[in-house]
């Protein structure tokens, strides 16, 4: 498995600081900053946009506010950034599948991640991970693959939303590993991951964010991460896919 890595970074419109606002970047920030979170609440861009703007706040001595913008695949979240008064008090924390992947997706797109935004600065990079239902028989990649393979039902796939990284990430991994899922398309990663702690979906490929708080809390099961190889970050025992499908 190649989709290893999801990119967090805060962006702003394009001209920040540039005239005819730059005779007031000396007292900036005077107000309060918002950061628009182009996923729903509990998706862990939106959890880890929210530790950093809990610290960002105290060092700049202004609020930090975040705005969740979610849908179609982070497009919402990033025309808003786009069309935003490029005084640096607009922020977006856009991940590579809402700056990148879900503009391919579409015929016009609306935006371009270089050329409407300034980049600020990256501050996560996370691993995806393979998690399944609590009320499945399985606690291996091979053991996944057999049960996907043996036509069982319902066997659903949960994602943050049609176009999105995890949805992307599931369907690779399905044609790499030859078999079907029903594709259930959720409003963000914190309602996909509650679908399969609920049991109604059977499985999704997430971020790690959003997903190791649930398995800590054994709500549902971590059997494997997109590395290729093992890594500290998880339990040895969640394995990389990539020992199962090269």
């Amino acid at each position: 498995m190649k989709l290893k890595l999801i990119v967090t970074a805060l962006l702003t419109a394009t001209g920040f600081c540039a005239a005819p606002y730059a005779a007031a970047a000396d007292s900036f920030p005077s107000r309060p900053i918002r950061v628009l979170v182009p996923n729903g609440a509990g998706s862990s861009v939106d959890t880890l946009t929210r530790i950093v703007t809990n610290n960002l706040g105290s060092v700049i001595g202004q609020h930090v506010v975040v705005d969740n913008r979610a849908g179609a695949g982070g497009i919402i979240g990033m025309e808003i950034a786009k069309d935003a008064l490029p005084d640096g008090y607009t922020m977006i924390a856009a991940t590579t599948a809402a700056s990148t992947i879900a503009r391919l997706l579409v015929k016009k797109p609306t935006y371009h991640p270089v050329n409407d935004y300034e980049s600020v600065v990256q501050f996560a990079e996370t691993l995806n991970v393979l998690v399944v239902a609590n009320n499945l028989p399985i606690k291996t990649v091979p053991e996944f693959i057999a049960y996907a393979k043996s036509g069982k039902t319902p066997f659903n796939m949960a994602s943050a939303g049609v176009g999105s990284q995890s949805h992307l990430s599931g369907a690779y991994f399905m044609q790499q590993a030859k078999f079907q899922s029903l594709h259930v398309p959720y409003k963000g990663g914190g309602a996909s991951s509650a679908s399969v702690v609920a049991g109604e979906s059977q499985w999704s490929l997430i971020p790690s964010g959003a997903a190791m708080t649930h398995v800590a809390a054994k709500r549902m099961r971590a059997i494997g991460h997109s590395l290729n190889r093992e890594t500290k970050l998880l339990d040895s025992s969640i394995r990389p896919i990539a020992e199962t499908i090269p």
